[in-house]
């Protein structure tokens, strides 16, 4: 398993939008973009005004390339919420034992 910080930046102008599709953002990030991924901790990134620009999630993933399927599968990024996705991986010693209460469920062992 491999532990990566995903980093979405909004598009300017989609508060609206942004609003309109959150269930379907919530259901995405609750069910691990269904299996894909379990999100371990993640909330939306405001500006200096307290105004939404992105989201953030910590992440664990088989692969990489999970990780990325999740992240452009999120309903944020196909209704064209999200411009920009960066995902940077995390050290082996990052310590996510230490977040109790994942957001969704946890990947199976191999």
């Amino acid at each position: 398993m491999a532990f990566f910080l995903m980093r979405c930046m909004n598009a300017p102008d989609v508060d609206d939008l942004r609003e309109k599709t959150r269930p379907e953002h919530r259901a995405w990030v609750s069910s691990g973009g269904k299996g894909l991924v379990s999100v371990l901790i993640g909330s939306a990134l405001v500006d200096d005004e307290g105004r939404s620009c992105g989201n953030f999630g910590i992440l664990e993933a088989k692969t990489r390339a999970d990780a990325e399927a999740f992240a452009e599968g999120d309903p944020f990024r196909k209704a064209g919420i999200v411009a920009e996705i960066e995902l940077t991986p995390l050290p082996e010693t990052f310590q996510a034992h230490r977040i109790s209460e994942p957001m969704s469920p946890r990947l199976p062992a191999d």
